[in-house]
């Protein structure tokens, strides 16, 4: 949403992250092989804060028993 919200398109923030499109890609449908690193590299590139990226780690609809 904050890329979008940026007006990037996935090519354009997979440059801005020294990444690729297809990870951009990865990245926004939840795929599990992208890196915790990565992601936090992403959130901060869009301007994320602290408490945005706390958010982002935190919130999962996983149920731990």
């Amino acid at each position: 949403q904050m890329r979008i919200k940026r007006r990037l398109t996935q090519q354009q923030f997979a440059k801005k992250i020294d990444s690729s499109q297809s990870r951009v890609a990865k990245m926004e449908t939840g795929d599990k092989s992208v890196s915790l690193d990565l992601l936090i590299k992403s959130l901060l590139a869009v301007g994320a804060t602290s408490k945005d990226i706390g958010k982002a780690i935190t919130n999962n609809n996983t149920k731990v028993a």
